[in-house]
């Protein structure tokens, strides 16, 4: 339990870290590398496009990532009809009342104390649990993290590409630069900065490939109404439409939510909160 503590803290502070260098190095060394005279560029030329586009996917990552934080699961006894609080709390520690016994998918977490309504995992990169209240904005922070990732990669593959002079027209280039880049730095002809970027090439493929699979692998629980939880734990889940599905966790209007990072946007599931 020390050990997932620790981990609980330690993965959102390198998310956050990774996005910060992935900042700096767009905006300080990728795109300007694209300007070949600043004086003379277009409005609409690339080096801006490509900025405002990684602008836009970097707004929405970070945004959908706080929105994940903001948004945390279900204070004991609040809004959940689970009795008293405190006795809950004391039945799930001492192990006398089973995670499942107040509603359907109901989970208490250990790590965040808290109980979470339609409870997917417990995310360590946010240090917060995924359930009704965030699942959207999760799965846009995923979906989002991956294009960005994409994006920075296209893009310290071309900075590579001209500072190095060589071409990725042959995808075996990608796979053999890591190993030829790690020679040439120890022999001297390779700068230290150059080695960075190269080294943050395959974090970005990493976690962009990832979070995109991460994203799919959602999408499909989703479409059948299930969560992670759901199905670790065998529980049967009454068939409905995929649609009806759909509409519960992103809402009706899911293109504003899919644009801005906004909090649970017509969420059906919202609105029978309210009533």
């Amino acid at each position: 339990m020390l050990v997932l503590r620790l981990l609980n803290v330690v993965a959102p502070a390198y998310f956050l870290c990774i996005s910060l260098v992935t900042f700096v190095l767009q905006i300080f060394l990728f795109i300007p590398s694209m300007f070949r005279d600043p004086s003379t560029t277009p409005l609409f030329s690339p080096a801006l496009l490509h900025g405002a586009l990684f602008l836009f996917l970097s707004a929405n990552a970070l945004g959908n990532y706080v929105l994940v934080i903001q948004s945390s699961p279900e204070d004991l006894g609040k809004g959940l009809n689970l009795g008293e609080g405190a006795e809950v709390v004391a039945d799930w520690l001492d192990g006398s009342r089973s995670p499942g016994s107040a509603l359907p998918s109901t989970h208490f977490c250990r790590l965040c104390a808290r109980v979470t309504q339609r409870h997917d995992h417990h995310c360590f990169f946010t240090g917060n649990c995924i359930g009704s209240r965030n699942m959207r904005n999760f799965i846009m922070f995923c979906l989002y993290t991956s294009l960005a990732c994409l994006d920075s990669l296209v893009a310290g593959m071309a900075y590579i590409s001209a500072a190095l002079s060589m071409s990725f027209a042959n995808p075996l280039a990608f796979l053999t630069l890591l190993p030829h880049s790690i020679s040439q730095f120890f022999s001297g002809a390779l700068l230290s900065s150059e080695m960075f970027v190269i080294l943050m090439l395959y974090l970005w493929l990493g976690i962009g490939l990832a979070c995109a699979g991460f994203c799919c692998h959602q999408m499909l629980l989703i479409l059948r109404g299930q969560t992670r939880y759901q199905v670790r734990k065998g529980m049967v889940v009454r068939a409905r439409p995929w649609r009806e599905n759909l509409r519960e966790v992103f809402g009706k209007r899911w293109l504003l939510g899919l644009l801005f990072p906004v909090l649970n946007v017509g969420s059906d599931y919202r609105r029978q909160k309210e009533k």
